[in-house]
């Protein structure tokens, strides 16, 4: 079977059509790649019509002087099995040269013009051509006159590929660029499947084997060669082609690659029987190059060819023919021609086809242009020709209709349809929860802005009914906004002062520098109006009204870096101010008395203390307590006390200066600051003066009283005393005033601080000296007769400390009263005294009366009388066994209280004795009303009765009202003869002092109660 082969040859080039519907379709936009595999399909059933009709009678029948055939129709019926197979082959050709258009002007021209196209083509150019070249192929001695010259193109470089090249480029020609190809902004894309043209690629080159390996008609020894050269070229076109690519653009672009290998296999078509496999690498390696620039070239031209047909079979199919010339072994050719007479013959070739096929087909291309438009509208050519054509639609499209649908109405919550385990169903997906995405966002976008409109709204009812004037001003000072209350504060309309400049308006003009000094660094500076913080102005109003404000300055940016306006919240401070002068005045001052109260005179003291640093002008402080006001206070009660405070104040402005600072320090306590034209003289001068004011009688609740006081005096040492520390040294010296004898000053000496601190560490030691029970004893005092008979004792506390040895009661019975110490110290005496009369009783001594002092605070506490009865019950000893005594500034306190106590201390069958009696307030009316037994005439009186008339006379009327209240008259500290004398001589029952006996311990005491008892 001499026709196998040719028959394997044509199912193998047509495996190059659904090479070319693959490679085509899969470089082209998916919206076009219907209508291109239909086109491909279509050329090839138009092109086998018209191929079997007449076109092969054209290509081989009878030559008509080497131009046409001129038989040959409708072939089949008379042709044996070879020429059957040859036609076949051929035919395969012709579909192929019909086929390449397609590509060229893809995505712009219509179905129909395409068509007419492939009809041209096959009709009345490739056969005409093929039969200048090939006509021998058919029938030996049939020679076309191209063939005659000794032209060759073995498998078509030229006849073929060329031929298509040159259709394609006159018809892209004619219907012009695709919309927007060369727009320099926005590339078309490349492809929609670059795999299916990878496919197609390789199915091409399969059977680009037949289209090569078949033109030999037979299977011989050309064709591995043939093969060999084939595959070699193809290589080599797309590996030059890539490299161009890449060193021209830095990256592998696929589709040069697959039209660099078409390229090598078109290039080697028209001698691949004829060269060696390195020259067929050569050429397949420069129809790379031709193709990668070629492409650059049209491009430049702006020729739109979709997919490189004109420089892959144009350009690459002449340089071919041409290289048959230059590489082509003479002796296989058998053209009988010299090197360069075959190049001549080649070129003529060349030439005379281009021209012919360009010519042609251009002109038939305007002619059917002219009537029928070869290209769709721009409406189709955006739309897509699968649908404007053939109305048919694929995934994508129905995506993208989707969603074009979606864009013009505007309406982006209806989800597209999703095709499920695709790639435009997964799109489909994405484009799904981007546009639930996109609505969510728009939702969220008009709920914002009607937020926005709502907080807008809500912000300029807030403007509008703010008390707060709000002024907004640009970088000029020029104002933008005025809302009502700032109409109200400045007495203008916002319609006058709008665009206005703020600053010169409203500024008073001795601060308008420095204002515009502030605007300029957008009230940033250190000094002046600083932004974020309140500042205080005076500000004009409408008539040059002038008024205190308060400023706070905030900036608005609005997105920019840069402050583009500020706003300024005004508040017309006025009453404010007024409000606060009233509130200072009461913070400053005492409701009682009208003086200035503690924080003044701090604040006052500080900014003395702080100017006297400077100045060297001294400052003195008076601190001044009432002596005994609290007894005169709870004796005639509160409203009496209140107004001896406001007599004390009111004799204190009598007697000070203007520019002297008086204050109630608290309570009973005055404080006086002198700072101008201070010394010594004027001083004790002054202090002098303030203790004779206050001596002067007050008649207050029916009594006549003085009011003594303490004066406590302390001098500013510039630089070292502060506030706090003067006034601590004042009121040390006040306290050592009292411990003077009261009524008195006395001025702050060094050594007061000390015995301030010895007290402080005193009164820590009782506490511990009480916890530990071993430091605190008692000694005992014997009461006796004038012939010195003991009548009973008087028990006195004494303290041994640790460290400094024993510490007199004049020092330690005062602190204990201050820090409330006296009573455990009170309940330590009780409990030691009838302890020793316990003993006492057991060792036979009765009848021994022991007197205990009791302070007032313990006598009225409430735990005295149970105390003492517990005790009484405890060791079992009556009543009769002891006395308490009392002192008579006791009874000043609370008269009823102390005579319900004393009451009961009575019931219990106990002594009630008044110490130190004449020393205090007590009236005699209150004496009657006492359940004493006692009065004990204080050592005072006693000292100077014999020598003293005024005390002498004190002492006979204490024992003559005695006498009279049947009371016993005990008298203390006798000392001389001459005391006791005076004291007999008058009546007196029972003397106590040195005269007779010292203060022992109860051993001491013990021993006299013996030789007592054994007198008796």
């Amino acid at each position: 079977m001499d026709y196998s082969w040719l028959l394997i040859a044509s199912i193998l080039v047509f495996f190059m059509q659904a090479g070319f519907l693959c490679l085509e379709s899969g470089q082209i936009r998916s919206k076009n790649s219907i209508n291109v595999a239909a086109k491909n399909i279509s050329d090839f059933i138009i092109a086998v019509l018209i191929y079997w009709v007449f076109g092969f009678a054209l290509m081989f029948g009878d030559s008509l002087g080497g131009v046409l055939g001129t038989d040959l129709f409708f072939v089949g019926e008379q042709q044996s099995a070879y020429q059957i197979s040859f036609f076949l082959f051929q035919m395969m050709f012709c579909g192929t040269a019909a086929t390449l258009v397609s590509g060229a002007v893809a995505e712009r021209m219509s179905f129909m013009g395409y068509l007419s196209i492939a009809a041209i083509l096959s009709a009345f150019i490739y056969p005409v051509a093929g039969h200048w070249a090939w006509a021998s192929n058919y029938q030996a001695a049939n020679q076309g006159w191209l063939e005659q010259l000794g032209f060759i193109d073995f498998a078509g470089s030229t006849v073929v590929h060329s031929v298509g090249g040159w259709v394609a480029l006159a018809a892209i020609i004619v219907i012009g660029p695709r919309i927007g190809r060369f727009d320099s902004q926005h590339a078309l894309p490349s492809g929609s499947n670059l795999p299916m043209s990878l496919l197609g690629t390789l199915l091409i080159w399969l059977g680009w084997f037949g289209f090569n390996g078949g033109s030999t008609l037979v299977m011989n020894n050309q064709v591995p060669l043939i093969l060999l050269n084939t595959c070699l070229a193809a290589v080599g076109g797309g590996f030059v082609a890539s490299l161009c690519h890449y060193w021209h653009k830095r990256y592998v672009d696929v589709g040069t690659i697959l039209n660099g290998i078409i390229a090598g296999l078109v290039a080697i078509t028209a001698g691949c029987h004829a060269v060696t496999p390195k020259a067929a690498m050569l050429i397949g390696m420069i129809a790379g190059i031709i193709l990668y620039f070629g492409r650059l070239w049209i491009a430049k031209l702006k020729i739109d060819d979709a997919l490189g047909v004109v420089p892959v079979h144009l350009f690459a199919g002449i340089w071919g023919t041409l290289a048959v010339a230059l590489f082509a072994d003479l002796s296989v050719l058998g053209t009988d021609l010299t090197r360069s007479e075959q190049l001549f013959v080649q070129l003529i070739g060349v030439l005379v086809i281009s021209a012919y096929s360009f010519g042609l087909s251009f002109l038939l291309l305007l002619l059917v242009n002219r009537f029928f438009p070869l290209r769709v509208s721009a409406e189709n050519e955006l739309l897509g020709m699968n649908i404007s054509e053939h109305r048919a639609s694929t995934e994508l499209i129905d995506l993208l209709g989707a969603m074009n649908k979606q864009e013009s109405e505007g309406k982006f919550s209806q989800p597209v349809t999703v095709e499920p385990f695709t790639e435009v169903g997964q799109i489909a997906s994405q484009y799904n929860k981007v546009i639930k995405r996109v609505d969510s966002e728009i939702s969220n976008r008009d709920s914002a802005i009607n937020k926005y409109k709502s907080s807008e709204k809500r912000k300029s009812a807030i403007l509008d009914s703010s008390m707060d004037s709000i002024v907004s001003i640009d970088l000029e000072g020029a104002i933008i906004e005025f809302n009502p209350a700032a109409e109200r504060t400045f007495g203008y309309s916002k319609s006058m002062v709008i665009n206005k400049n703020f600053i010169d308006l409203f500024i008073l003009e001795s601060d308008q520098a420095a204002v515009w000094k502030n605007l300029a660094y957008k009230f940033l500076s250190a000094q002046g109006l600083v932004r974020d913080h309140r500042n205080s102005l005076t500000l004009n109003r409408h008539l040059q009204s002038e008024f205190p404000a308060e400023i706070t300055i905030t900036g608005a940016s609005f997105g920019s870096e840069i402050q583009n306006e500020f706003t300024l919240h005004i508040r017309d401070v006025t009453r404010q101010l007024k409000l606060q002068g009233k509130l200072k005045l009461l913070a400053y001052s005492d409701p009682l008395t009208g003086l200035y109260n503690r924080t003044y005179l701090m604040d006052s003291l500080t900014t003395a203390i702080n100017r006297s640093a400077d100045s060297d002008r001294d400052v003195v402080m008076f601190f001044l307590d009432l002596d005994r006001f609290k007894k005169i206070n709870d004796t005639l009660g509160h409203k009496a006390g209140d107004e001896l405070l406001c007599e004390v104040a009111t004799r204190l402005i009598s007697v000070t200066r203007n520019t002297d600072i008086i204050a109630r320090w608290g309570g009973d306590e005055f404080v006086i600051l002198f700072t101008e034209a201070v010394n010594q003289a004027f001083v004790d001068s002054k202090a002098t003066e303030i203790l004779k004011v206050m001596r002067q009688p007050l008649a207050l609740e029916g009594r006549v009283i003085s009011i003594p006081t303490s004066i406590g005096i302390a001098t500013v040492q510039p630089g070292i005393t502060t506030a706090e520390q003067l006034v601590q040294q004042a009121d040390l010296a006040m306290y050592s005033a009292k411990q003077g004898g009261r009524d008195n000053y006395q001025i702050f000496k060094a050594e007061m601080g000390h015995q301030a601190a010895r007290d402080f560490d005193h009164e820590q030691d009782m506490r511990k000296g009480i916890a530990a029970k071993d430091q605190f004893f008692m000694v005992y005092q014997p009461k006796v007769t004038a012939d010195n008979q003991l009548v009973g004792l008087e028990a006195l506390m004494r303290w041994q400390h640790p460290q400094e040895g024993l510490i007199s009661p004049a020092d330690f019975i005062p602190l204990a009263e201050e820090s409330n110490l006296i009573i455990e110290l009170s309940e330590f005496a009780i409990l030691t005294v009838l302890e020793q009369i316990r003993r006492w009783l057991d060792s036979g001594y009765e009848d021994v009366t022991v007197a205990i002092n009791i302070t007032g605070k313990h006598l009225v506490s409430g735990t005295l009388v149970p105390y003492i009865s517990e005790l009484l019950t405890r060791f079992d000893i009556e009543g009769t066994a002891i006395e308490i005594e009392i002192t008579e500034g006791v009874l000043l306190t609370d008269v009823d209280r102390c005579i319900e106590v004393m009451s009961d201390l009575k019931s219990l069958g106990i002594k009630i004795s008044i110490d130190d009696f004449g020393t205090g307030y007590s009236s005699l009316s209150y004496l009657k009303r006492l359940p004493i037994d006692v009065l004990k005439i204080d050592k005072s009186f006693v000292d100077d009765c014999a020598i003293s008339l005024e005390d002498g006379e004190i002492c006979a009327t204490i024992i003559n009202l005695a006498i009279n209240l049947e009371l016993t008259t005990v008298a203390e500290g006798v000392e001389t003869q001459e005391q006791l004398d005076f004291l007999v001589a008058h009546g007196c029952d029972t003397y106590q002092g040195y005269f007779f006996h010292k203060p022992n311990s109860a051993q001491v005491i013990e021993k006299l109660l013996q030789r007592v008892s054994t007198l008796v």
